[in-house]
């Protein structure tokens, strides 16, 4: 209850001051991860009340569920076409070269991880935080196409991540269990359930929908609410089933636009105003889970966390990149700003919860809580400034440069 009052006392205080606080390098998930980092005072009153790490695993289950299924009801395929190729690269090759070079570097920095738990480490900060960057795709001096760029990369990535893990997770288990056939099973299970579950959700959900919407059945209020009850069911289903949430959740995301368009639109202003309540609670969460694992901490989780914000993500992104005419200040603010948040507490927290017992898990465990804690309060204390330095170097550029180019109508 501690807890809770000072969560909601924040929630209240923070809600006052937000709009001056948009003008400063102090975001939302820094606030309330501070805030919860502060608790260390009443850490051994909760730790002895019981830190119940499932409340913190379900809370963010549902805020990923909702946010996969928002950010996949709101792909425009035809939209993606006109704004260039950009995202399609950093969706590609960047992400699966930021896969691969993930697990060289965890292999490099923690050699008791064996190639798959290395793989699901690097997995699990593969996606990028839309929410850590809302300060860069809000700002009218980042180009357009930089902007959209940035924007749905983070919007597709946690979602095409989900089968990587639990592909890594599944040959990790078969490794330990001495055979191939939990292989099978896990994977039709997680991704072809998860798959069936969320298109049947999608297009029988989206078709009553849109047919609702036709004939004037739906209040305005109960239309969003409706259309968030579709990832919310897609998550029951799936546990009941033995899917993946996460992958039922997008396919569902996508495949609900067939039979009913405004589904993102709805979807959307939903998770900005009730989602970003679940979202700040994992990170105030986040905060205190930083200071109980305090005494854990070695120059490995550190030394990963750097590599993972910087070589990881930005080698990749410059790798993908090539042949865009894109300027170095570009390249180099695409790739510093992939900031990695919300996503990466979940899968890590669908990785803990498997209770794989692996040989690595502590250290998978500590370099997640460590390389999102300082991408949180790296990228928060550098977006602004970046920013300003990002608009004086393409204010050099020419008119002709990639960066100012229009995206088409």
């Amino acid at each position: 209850m501690i807890q809770l009052a000072i969560f909601v006392l924040l929630l209240f205080g923070y809600s006052l001051v937000s709009r001056r606080l948009e003008r400063t390098v102090l975001t939302a998930p820094i606030v309330f991860a501070i805030a919860g980092v502060l608790m260390f005072p009443a850490l051994p009153a909760i730790l002895e009340a019981g830190f119940n790490p499932n409340v913190f695993l379900h809370l963010a289950e549902v805020g990923l569920v909702l946010l996969l299924f928002t950010d996949a009801s709101r792909t425009d395929f035809q939209y993606l076409k006109t704004i260039g190729n950009l995202p399609i690269r950093l969706l590609s090759t960047g992400l699966l070269l930021t896969i691969f070079l993930g697990m060289v570097a965890a292999r490099l920095v923690f050699p008791e991880l064996s190639v798959w738990e290395a793989g699901i480490l690097s997995v699990i900060l593969a996606p990028t935080d839309a929410g850590l960057g809302q300060v860069i795709v809000s700002s009218p001096r980042v180009p357009t196409r930089i902007r959209e760029a940035l924007n749905v990369e983070a919007g597709l990535n946690d979602g095409l991540s989900v089968p990587f893990l639990l592909f890594f997770m599944a040959l990790a288990a078969a490794k330990i269990e001495g055979g191939s056939a939990s292989l099978a099973e896990f994977i039709g299970q997680q991704l072809g359930y998860g798959v069936v579950v969320g298109a049947v959700i999608g297009l029988a959900g989206g078709w009553v929908l849109g047919r609702a919407r036709r004939r004037n059945w739906v209040a305005g209020p109960f239309r969003q609410i409706a259309v968030v009850a579709l990832p919310l069911l897609c998550l029951v289903i799936s546990e009941m089933v033995g899917a993946s949430m996460f992958i039922a959740s997008f396919v569902a995301g996508l495949t609900v636009q067939v039979g009913f368009r405004d589904a993102g639109k709805d979807s959307v202003e939903f998770t900005e105003e009730w989602g970003q309540l679940i979202n700040l609670a994992v990170f105030f969460l986040f905060g205190v889970l930083i200071v109980k694992d305090w005494p854990q901490y070695t120059m490995s989780a550190f030394l990963y966390a750097v590599l993972s914000l910087t070589v990881v993500r930005m080698v990749p992104v410059a790798i993908a990149l090539i042949g865009t005419g894109l300027s170095p200040a570009s390249v180099v603010f695409v790739g510093w700003f992939g900031p990695r948040g919300l996503a990466s507490i979940v899968l890590g927290l669908v990785y803990l919860e498997q209770g794989m017992y692996l040989p690595g898990e502590s250290a998978t465990r500590l370099a997640v809580i460590v390389t999102v804690a300082l991408s949180i309060f790296a990228h928060g204390f550098s977006a602004m400034p970046g920013i300003n330095l990002y608009a004086r170097k393409i204010a050099a550029l020419g008119p002709d440069a990639p960066e100012h180019r229009e995206i088409e109508a």
